[in-house]
């Protein structure tokens, strides 16, 4: 039986809180061995880094610590209303604002307990933070870097969407039975909670706006909602454990994939059936497509792998090695090139699109989990959680530049437009 619930205890103001180490979660869900959780210091109590994570996956190796640049140097702040990077700090319960054309951290903005994931408004207005213990959202003023009142988001929200056109943040709520709750961007005020399957952990919307899917880790569903109506359709059947949802550009097809079943599961939006599942690597953690949707990358954290998948066939092609327990994979705008953060290598892997074949291996932090790429296709920059620091690389070369210092535990990053 599966452990769905387990906590970290995490010592603060001279008081022990529990917080639900979704982290650890997601490794035993995935069917990885709970000894290796405990040998990497994962469980149990906190390490100094913190030990809270929303879809990170622990490696059999570790990575080198990146040097971190001194408090000093990260001064000047960012300018407001410039092109940022905003890092989520999960115990420090902070967000790190990051200006792109210097690679300064500004002043951290307080946000709710345990915050988890981020997602930023189309305009780049508005970046939206779900804080996980608090049960709160906390919207911040892109202009201003300034947070405003928190929004109440039901139950452990973890994972945050924003539609196309702007108007309304979902918030993933993790639980038995899960929910999705709604929130109008123009009024900052939640609507009633949206009943999902178990466990949900991932959501995406269709570029046109009218549909959201919820992939369900513990009820091996994934859940359409319909936009319009925020009404929840019928649950669609797909893999064991399925932790990582995508979609095509042209919003025809979802692939979902699943830990356990080791597959990818395309489901047809215009009739919300599931296809054949897709044989990828064990453990298909994270997935990527390509913008001109012809392929779909997936990265298998049990096999240190990426599976490409040819969207018109759905067939997949020969594993691309890459470094150890790969868990977040991004893709340039130009579509030129794949990023593959290794949480157990302490390594960033580039892939050639247009050959499948993957470069020298990129060092970055320890412990790299999440990835995102400026608009401008120029910097790629990657979380590493137990580092502290966030580590940018330039594409033209492929090379890492100094580390940035962020808070404890940065998880989740998002790039204004």
């Amino acid at each position: 039986m599966l452990k769905l619930r387990v906590a970290a205890m995490v010592k603060r103001g001279g008081q022990d809180r529990a917080r639900p180490s979704r982290f650890t979660v997601r490794v035993q869900q995935a069917g990885l061995a709970a000894v290796a959780i405990a040998s990497l210091g994962l469980a149990g109590a906190a390490a100094p880094a913190g030990t809270t994570a929303h879809s990170a996956a622990a490696g059999a190796t570790r990575g080198m610590p990146a040097q971190a640049p001194a408090a000093a140097d990260r001064i000047p702040a960012t300018r407001p209303g410039t092109a940022t990077a905003y890092v989520v700090n999960a115990h420090s319960d902070t967000v790190t604002p990051i200006a792109i054309a210097t690679n300064r951290a500004g002043p951290a903005i307080k946000v709710g307990d345990n915050p988890q994931a981020i997602a930023i408004t189309p305009d780049g207005k508005t970046a939206y933070v779900a804080n996980y213990v608090s049960g709160t959202v906390t919207p911040i003023t892109t202009a201003t870097n300034k947070p405003g009142p928190a929004i109440k988001a039901g139950f452990a929200p973890g994972v945050i969407v924003i539609t196309p056109d702007g108007r309304t943040v979902y918030v993933v709520n993790w639980g038995k039975p899960g929910m999705v709750t709604p929130i109008t961007t123009a009024s900052k005020k939640p609507g009633h909670a949206i009943r999902t399957g178990i466990y949900p952990d991932a959501m995406v919307i269709t570029p046109d706006g009218r549909t959201a899917y919820v992939a369900n880790l513990g009820s091996n569903t994934v859940t359409p909602i319909t936009i319009a109506t925020n009404k929840a359709g019928p649950a669609i059947p797909v893999g064991n454990v399925p932790g990582a949802i995508a979609i095509t550009p042209g919003g025809k097809t979802v692939y979902v994939a699943s830990w356990n079943a080791g597959t990818v599961t395309p489901i047809s939006t215009a009739t919300n059936k599931p296809g054949h599942a897709i044989r990828t690597g064990r453990t298909p953690y994270a997935i990527a497509i390509t913008p001109d949707g012809r392929t779909a990358y997936v990265a298998n954290f049990g096999s240190g792998t990426v599976t490409p998948i040819t969207i018109a066939t759905n067939k997949p092609g020969q594993a691309i090695k890459v470094g150890a327990s790969p868990t977040s994979i991004a893709i340039t705008p130009d579509g030129k090139t794949a990023y593959v953060a290794n949480f157990g290598s302490g390594t960033v892997t580039p892939i050639t699109i247009a050959t499948n074949k993957a470069g020298p291996a990129i060092r970055a932090g320890t412990d790299p989990e999440k990835i995102a790429i400026t608009p401008d296709g120029r910097t790629v920059y990657v979380t590493n959680w137990n580092a502290g620091t966030v580590t940018p690389i330039t594409t033209a070369t492929n090379k890492a530049g100094p580390a940035i210092r962020t808070g404890k535990t940065p998880f989740a990053i998002a790039i204004t437009p």
